[in-house]
């Protein structure tokens, strides 16, 4: 199969203002002079009464050698973009042996992740290693047969028409941490990121389990997923290599704990619920409920911890980041903020959201949908070639990799007017121009499985906290963007809560 598809057009050359890195091209011309223009450690960052360029790491000057390429990428997979890499349409290279072709077009990616989809493995080898410790042959992983079952009946617990049983439980568990945050008092300090996890955590247990983990068990959850992501390896030189899997990945005592840690909270709870104590309207009472047509038989345990710790960790992640990213916007964009708090007053009035309130929250929507733009929680999506493809006039090599790098096609000035800006009017009452320049959760019948369940999660989170409070950033905190197996603030996201005195 092949497509049409225009090669590489260079971006037409534009005047800097000065102080203002290459990338800083987004910067509007008519925009007032920034109060506050950061560049510390490589991280970039303007400030102004009316608009917001929030973080991002300084693009390299040039291409990393493969070594250089592997070495960055173990520790931040931020650090490996150059700065033509966010103009490419298509970037074919070699790491090693190793054909890997970066995808920056929407007709390529429409290409690869809808038309032509069964030419390509749902998840590269590097991202099956790193996960599959943790999540087994969960969905996020499985394929073939194991994933077409799978995902019909993960897709069947979170589908649309089951968000009325559950999206009482996401304002129920969001209004319990609003009482706890007016307990603890103006001006607070938290952790944004340890909150949102605990939070979500929450959110999921009582979706997935029908029951409340409580904090200790929360924590203990966030804590291993956590530390999952500092040990992990993000990158297999063997597979670079030729070795069609890699090396056998053999788990340090770190390693180990953190997977301990999450396995253990979920053993017991999927005990909880073979006891027949669990909720009937739970996740996991539908996952027990389904057969497997080849062998007539229900998951075992472990098949239900490998699905439960799968939904957990797109559940909670995913989601957790993207409000933790909201905080930070939302304090460095007052005037963005105070649109939000306008749109709250009046739609719900003091009370709490509720499902039917979704569609009525346009500018709460539209600040997630922006968030995910600029801090789209898995920002490279991977997928090997099955057998040989031709991508307009590039050839895609069998068993070669293919990669969707939401990071970059979200900041592609062909794609988006001023791309680094933070501006959520662009997502009000409109869809992208390019459909498939907005990937968050992948695309095509692949697409992520829970995307209507974390969208009305995020929105009823972000709308039950903000209408109640304000949060802060601190003045000349360094945010800094570090991507291991999601995108988070790199050491956590300190910020002050206060309660709002101006409620409508």
């Amino acid at each position: 199969m092949t497509l049409d598809l225009p090669v590489r057009k260079k971006a037409p050359s534009a005047k800097f203002a000065p102080g203002v890195p290459k990338r800083g091209r987004h910067v509007r011309p008519s925009a007032p002079p920034t109060r506050k223009a950061r560049h510390i450690n490589a991280i970039v960052e303007h400030i102004g009464a009316d608009h917001l360029i929030p973080v991002y790491p300084r693009p390299a000057p040039a291409q990393p050698r493969p070594s250089e390429f592997i070495r960055l990428a173990r520790r931040d997979l931020l650090s490996l973009w150059w700065n033509e890499a966010y103009d490419y349409k298509i970037m074919p290279t070699r790491i090693f042996g190793r054909q890997v072709t970066i995808l920056n077009n929407p007709h390529a990616i429409q290409h690869v992740m809808v038309k032509n989809h069964d030419n390509y493995e749902r998840k590269a080898p590097q991202q099956r290693r790193a996960l599959e410790q943790l999540l087994g042959d969960g969905l996020f992983i499985s394929d073939g047969e194991t994933w077409q079952f799978r995902r019909r009946e993960v897709a069947a617990t979170v589908h649309r028409r089951k968000l009325d049983i559950f999206a009482p439980v996401m304002v129920d568990a969001t209004e319990e941490l609003a009482q706890h945050w007016h307990q603890m008092g103006d001006g607070a300090q938290v952790d944004a990121l340890v909150e949102m996890a605990d939070l979500t955590a929450e959110i999921i247990a009582r979706a997935v389990f029908g029951s409340k983990l409580g904090r200790d068990k929360t924590l203990e959850v966030i804590q291993g997923f956590t530390d999952y992501q500092k040990v992990v390896n993000q990158i297999n030189v063997a597979y670079f290599l030729g070795a069609d899997d890699g090396w056998p990945l053999f788990p340090g005592p770190r390693r180990r704990a953190s997977i301990a840690r999450v396995h253990r909270v979920i053993d017991e709870l999927i005990a909880h619920h073979l006891s027949g104590r669990g909720d009937p309207n739970s996740m996991i009472a539908m996952l027990m409920k389904s057969v497997d047509p080849r062998t007539d038989k229900p998951m075992t345990p472990v098949e239900l911890r490998n699905e439960a710790a799968t939904i957990f960790m797109a559940g909670h992640e995913t989601t957790a980041a993207t409000l933790t990213w909201a905080w930070y916007l939302l304090s460095r964009a007052e005037w963005a903020e105070d649109q939000l708090h306008r749109e709250l007053d009046e739609v719900l009035g003091g009370r709490a959201p509720t499902l039917a309130d979704v569609p009525r929250l346009k500018y709460t929507r539209a600040i997630i949908d922006e968030t995910l733009r600029l801090y789209p929680p898995v920002p490279i999506l991977g997928r090997q070639a099955k057998e040989a493809d031709m991508i307009g006039e590039f050839p895609i090599d069998a068993k070669s990799l293919v990669l969707v790098i939401p990071w970059l096609l979200h900041r592609h000035e062909e794609f988006w007017e001023r791309p680094h800006n933070f501006e959520p009017d662009r997502f009000l009452d409109k869809r992208p121009k390019f459909p498939f320049a907005y990937t968050p959760f992948a695309v095509g019948p692949r697409v992520c499985a829970g995307t209507a369940f974390g969208q009305v999660e995020a929105v009823l989170c972000l709308a039950t906290l903000a209408q109640q409070f304000r949060v802060r950033v601190p003045e000349g905190a360094d945010v800094v963007p570090q991507c291991r197996l999601t995108l988070r603030p790199r050491g956590g996201l300190p910020v002050t809560i206060h309660p709002r005195r101006d409620r409508g």
